[in-house]
């Protein structure tokens, strides 16, 4: 593989020296070139035809919101942004999701001396997948292919590849629960599911999204602005009800806890040797064995594996399971290795994913 060519937008000296060394400590990374604002960095995406941008969101003269209009209007290239922690910060990154980003990487984490190593690795690893699926991000983003709002969802085209052996749900109810994986690209594939499904939901459904504290909150908060259901961030010790959308705190594994016919949030720190926090694997194998055959599974885009060891569990059970397709994730990670693995009831477009998860009540 050629090298992977980087333009580092940030208007932080530090930032941008920091992120060129890490990205050039791999022999298949180049950063070509380093842009101060906005309006830099623009001219430069034009001058460069970088394959990967990181654009800081907080900058002077022209922030990276406006900037990443500018390059998916007249130049289109995948952008990784570099986001704060802070509340505005993570609304502000859901926003340049929803406009065609493919990631971010909170800015705070970025190089805390007992993180540096792992964060190094994680945002090579990134940059390396997106270089990769380049073609298919760029025709993502000039078809628009993850909708932008609940309104053009029925505009979409609803192709699937792999397994195409559909639920039998008819006249029976197959499912108790819905329980959601996610990582990369997932909060625009959740936008895609999450208003669609009815008021009248009749089972509660689950969520882990990859993704640090503040930004879970702030998830929960916008799906909750979009959607008929309830949209909440998972407190510990509550019930599960139909109807209400739970995603787990970032930085917390999410479990449930069955006592007689009442099932309950359980937010715990443990286990604390995933590669993840909160897991897809811990919230999936806790389902399925307090739902049983009832559970239906869900794994959508993002990177590695997790959730496949978890979704084997609602194999064993009787559970079914559904998996995004390829050309609609962002990464094709984590349902790759469902498919692969031979879980997958049915793989499923993204904008056909809700309906597939109603036609089981």
């Amino acid at each position: 593989m050629s090298q992977v060519k980087v333009l580092v937008v940030d208007d932080s000296a530090f930032m941008r020296k920091a992120i060129s060394m890490m990205l050039e400590s791999d022999p298949d990374i180049k950063v070509v070139g380093m842009g101060h604002d906005g309006n830099e960095g623009i001219e430069l995406v034009k001058k460069l035809k970088p394959d990967i941008v990181t654009l800081d969101i907080e900058m002077p003269r022209m922030d990276g919101l406006t900037a990443l209009k500018h390059i998916m209007a007249d130049n289109p290239t995948p952008v990784m942004m570099i986001s704060s922690l802070t509340t505005d910060g993570a609304s502000a990154t859901l926003d340049a999701l929803q406009l065609g980003a493919v990631d971010f990487i909170p800015k705070q984490l970025s190089f805390v001396a007992l993180d540096i190593v792992k964060i190094k690795e994680q945002l090579i690893q990134k940059i390396k997948h997106i270089a990769q699926n380049k073609n298919r991000l760029l025709r993502q983003i000039r078809s628009r292919t993850i909708p932008k709002s609940p309104s053009s969802m029925n505009k979409r085209s609803s192709r699937t590849t792999g397994p195409t052996s559909i639920l039998d749900c008819t006249g029976r109810k197959e499912a108790n629960i819905v329980a959601i994986g996610a990582s990369t690209g997932g909060p625009p594939a959740l936008q895609a599911i999450i208003p669609r499904l009815p008021r009248n939901l009749p089972v509660p459904v689950v969520i882990v999204q990859h993704m640090p504290p503040t930004f879970t909150k702030s998830l929960a908060d916008r799906l909750n602005s979009l959607s008929k259901v309830a949209v909440k961030e998972a407190e510990q010790s509550e019930p599960l009800k139909a109807g209400v959308v739970y995603i787990s705190p970032g930085s917390q594994h999410l479990t449930v806890k069955d006592s007689s016919s009442l099932k309950q949030v359980r937010l715990s720190d443990e286990p604390s040797d995933t590669l993840h926090k909160p897991a897809v694997d811990v919230m999936m194998r806790s389902v399925a064995n307090a739902y049983g055959s009832k559970t239906l599974g869900v794994i959508l885009t993002g990177m590695g594996s997790d959730g496949l060891e978890g979704l084997k569990v609602v194999k064993q059970k009787g559970g079914k399971i559904l998996a995004q397709n390829e050309d609609s994730c962002v990464v094709y990670g984590m349902p790759r290795s469902v498919v692969e693995n031979k879980l997958a009831n049915k793989v499923v477009h993204i904008d056909r994913m809700a309906n597939e998860i109603m036609a089981c009540f």
